[in-house]
């Protein structure tokens, strides 16, 4: 999808990996959100994990948040 306009939603580093979220929108089809993971497992320790589950949840509402204004400023 390099071709089709993107705009950033959100995006956020977890231990050593980033994770982005991002509206890819084309005129043929229609818009959608790419969650860019990882290529790899993410390890840490069991208490480490509240703190990392509170990130992603984090990044997610931001993306949601981002992609409101987003919708809010034009129709999709």
């Amino acid at each position: 999808m390099p071709n089709h306009p993107i705009t950033p939603l959100a995006s956020s580093q977890i231990n050593h990996d980033t994770i982005t979220i991002e509206l890819v929108e084309a005129d043929e089809t229609s818009a959608v959100v790419l969650i860019k993971w990882p290529g790899k497992p993410s390890v840490l320790h069991p208490r480490r994990f509240p703190g990392t589950a509170a990130v992603i949840v984090r990044l997610f509402s931001e993306a949601h948040i981002t992609l409101a204004q987003v919708r809010a400023r034009r129709r999709l």
